[in-house]
């Protein structure tokens, strides 16, 4: 099973986005109106944008790969669901958004793509589907311009150690067998009728800073949330307007981090 992760994987965020874009959480009605997708962390990190070129790695169905077009960047979104990438490019097509999608796996991307871009961005539950942060380190490194930038954000390592019910300590800080897990529902939808098998990794932070460092990353910004901007998880409580913490954990564990680094 453990060989075949990557179409685990694919099938699974298959299944997952017609129930993404009907959901709530996605909010899709008014993003096709003009709503940006992006949080006030990546915001924050992103700056102006205006005329540059991203490489937007793990894309899902494109929404926050259009709302960076939307902010005059010209961008190239990368996912392994061939659902997914279908659905951008209807999207993108449709809003007439600066946008290019391709469909592979992210360690097979050098065969799809030759091009250095201004920003590489990735948020949100994206590396724990990932085996090797090295290789993933590298592939940043590889496709950044001189100075470019890396604009990273996703879920803290501390919040993968527990159960769905954040109650006990389940799995390891670091990286160890991969977490195989078996849901129904999803986070854009926990009613969701939709069965779905994944396959994961958890990678502790000096894990995730030591191959960027490796690959010709400085790190320039490094910070720690004690918030989600997304209501993603069971027992969440919205403690301030877009801020969502554990209810019985309140302010007192990481759930987010972020870093700006950039390419020496």
């Amino acid at each position: 099973m453990l060989n075949d992760y990557k179409e685990i994987n694919r099938k699974s965020w298959n299944n997952r986005v017609y129930p993404h874009i009907e959901s709530a959480f996605y909010d899709h009605e008014a993003f096709l109106r003009g709503k940006n997708s992006l949080k006030d962390i990546e915001l924050h990190l992103l700056g102006n944008i205006q005329g540059k070129s991203i490489l937007h790695l793990q894309c899902h169905f494109g929404q926050d790969s259009i709302s960076l077009a939307r902010m005059g960047a010209t961008v190239t979104g990368v996912d392994i669901s061939d659902v997914s990438i279908l659905e951008a490019k209807k999207i993108a097509t449709e809003l007439h958004a600066d946008a290019t999608f391709i469909c592979c796996d992210l360690y097979d991307l050098p065969n799809h793509l030759d091009q250095n871009f201004d920003i590489v961005f990735t948020t949100y539950g994206t590396i724990g589907w990932l085996p090797d942060i090295e290789k993933w380190a590298n592939l940043i490194s590889r496709y950044l311009k001189p100075a470019g930038k890396l604009i990273f954000a996703d879920f803290h390592p501390v919040i993968w150690m527990f159960d769905n019910a954040f109650e006990n300590i389940q799995y390891r800080y670091f990286k160890s067998d991969p977490i195989v897990e078996t849901e129904t529902g999803t986070y854009a939808n926990r009613d969701s009728e939709i069965e779905v098998q994944s396959i994961g990794w958890n990678h502790g932070l000096a894990e995730v800073l030591q191959a960027l460092i490796q690959n010709d990353l400085q790190l320039d910004e490094i910070r720690e949330y004690d918030y989600s901007p997304y209501n993603c998880f069971a027992n969440l409580t919205e403690s301030e307007p877009g801020k969502f913490r554990i209810a019985h954990l309140e302010n007192k564990i990481p759930m987010v981090y972020s870093i700006l680094g950039s390419k020496k």
